[in-house]
């Protein structure tokens, strides 16, 4: 299972690396484009350099910034990686501490599956509304919808995760939900394999 998880971890980390480097190749194309798209020497010898033809490099870099910070937020980030507030959390008895990580996490995983129907209403109008230039790299087919279709799987997943997170800190104990200082190995298998619950 461990294995699994490992393997699991490296794929995600490895799409969002091949998403990262899409972004930087069409950045790099679209600031080529910008100043030798009006060269005389270009639009006679590379015709399909045109800078005309590459209008589709801003929307597409963003598309994919939205993909990348729900993506990577959904599978990468882990609970340890966000800054927290935790001055009180941290200073309570192991006890109140523990219920307080269960409370809190069971409050995120239902406030982020209550607003999924709301979130799938929205996106009933956005199947009908066209991107700006992408039609001209992915064909007719591509709509607003299909951009914003991460934020579900975000809304899925981190729900999921914080709903794993309380299961974790129940069994375990607020134990379970420490960083562990520099130098310190964790005690407890389900966050020391770096497949943190949250």
């Amino acid at each position: 299972m461990k294995q699994i998880s490992q393997w699991f971890i490296r794929a995600t980390e490895g799409v969002a690396a091949i998403m990262m480097a899409a972004m930087f190749l069409t950045f790099i194309l679209q600031i080529t484009i910008r100043y030798t798209g009006h060269s005389q020497w270009i639009a006679e010898h590379l015709p399909f350099l045109e800078s005309s033809h590459f209008g589709w490099t801003l929307e597409f870099c963003l598309a994919l910034w939205v993909w990348i910070i729900f993506f990577g937020n959904s599978f990468i980030v882990r609970e340890q990686d966000h800054v927290t507030f935790d001055l009180l959390y941290m200073h309570v008895n192991p006890k109140l501490r523990k219920w307080f990580a269960i409370i809190t996490s069971i409050l995120v995983c239902v406030g982020l599956l209550w607003s999924l129907e709301p979130t799938w209403g929205k996106f009933y109008f956005l199947r009908l509304k066209k991107t700006a230039s992408l039609s001209a790299l992915f064909g007719d087919w591509i709509r607003m919808r299909h951009i914003y279709l991460v934020y579900i799987l975000f809304l899925v997943i981190v729900a999921l995760r914080y709903a794993w997170r309380a299961l974790s800190i129940f069994r375990l104990g607020p134990e379970a939900d420490r960083i562990p200082q520099q130098g310190e190995v964790s005690k407890h298998p389900d966050t020391s394999s770096g497949t943190d619950a949250s």
